[in-house]
């Protein structure tokens, strides 16, 4: 429970409140573009606190409900094309294990801090998984840690899919290429990322001071081809705004924008872009 007294971002785990927020206002919708029952249970207090003082133009959360819808969608089609195993680094209070339509015979592996699986576990229990489902808390910015971690998740898997949402922005670029050659070496088929200019970026950070205990600090100037250069190939790549255009949640301002054409993904040094990101070995 969060006293009004702390602050309203404390660290980066508070954000996942925050996100929870709009996946609950996502599915009390009667056009929900994807249920989230669990959500509203883990937004509370501070989760609605923080959305209020979000930027005008994203206090309705489009950018956030289309990246979930996308990361959705390429979850279900990786899954269709044989996706034995799920790993979700960073996982917050996501609960795709509980409400897509997943094989029950998948294997769904969430890995987060301790504290974030402690209350998953408390908040979820008695609840039905649409698959099989494991946690496992641990630091994953500890090299140490990580390495033994995806060492023992990917075991036995044929097609081990990675995601990461919303995990890259509060890492540093050396970090991200860490975490970038830890899954290549581990040999995991895909991986499912946002990615952000740092135009965006830049604006976050200037109109939420409360992101100053959680900055947002990945977004590189070349995009897609930061991973490039590691060996990933890219499968996918969906552009958030123009999602959230087609779902029909853009503020009206912003509705044109969505006509124009998309940058090249490798150069996005001086555009306002985000998008979902598949990348394969």
């Amino acid at each position: 429970m969060w006293n009004v007294s702390e602050p309203l971002i404390s660290n980066v785990s508070d954000t996942a409140r925050w996100m929870a927020t709009y996946r609950a206002a996502e599915s009390a919708r009667s056009d929900a573009l994807f249920r989230d029952p669990h959500a509203e249970r883990f937004a509370d207090g501070r989760g609605r606190a923080i959305a209020a003082v979000t930027p005008r133009l994203a206090r309705n959360g489009w950018s956030w409900i289309a990246r979930t819808k996308l990361i959705d969608d390429l979850v279900i089609e990786s899954v269709k094309n044989g996706c034995d195993r799920v790993l979700s680094l960073a996982a917050g209070f996501d609960t795709r294990p509980y409400r897509l339509d997943l094989p029950a015979e998948m294997e769904w592996i969430e890995a987060d801090l301790p504290e974030i699986i402690n209350e998953k576990q408390l908040v979820l229990a008695g609840e039905t998984t649409r698959c099989r489902l494991s946690r496992v808390a641990v630091d994953l910015a500890d090299a140490p840690s990580r390495h033994a971690f995806l060492a023992d998740a990917t075991r036995g898997a044929r097609d081990t899919l990675v995601i990461t949402e919303g995990l890259l922005l509060y890492l540093d670029a050396q970090q991200v290429s860490a975490l970038s050659y830890d899954l290549h070496r581990n040999e995991i088929g895909g991986w499912i990322t946002d990615l952000v200019a740092p135009v965006v970026i830049r604006q976050m950070m200037r109109q939420m001071p409360i992101l100053d205990n959680a900055p947002m600090k990945f977004a590189p100037a070349d995009g897609v081809a930061f991973f490039e250069r590691q060996g990933w190939t890219v499968s996918h790549i969906r552009s958030i705004l123009k999602e959230a255009g087609r779902q029909k949640r853009l503020p009206t301002v912003l509705r044109p924008i969505a006509f124009l054409p998309d940058p090249n993904p490798r150069r996005l040094a001086h555009v306002p872009w985000s998008g979902v990101v598949r990348f394969e070995r």
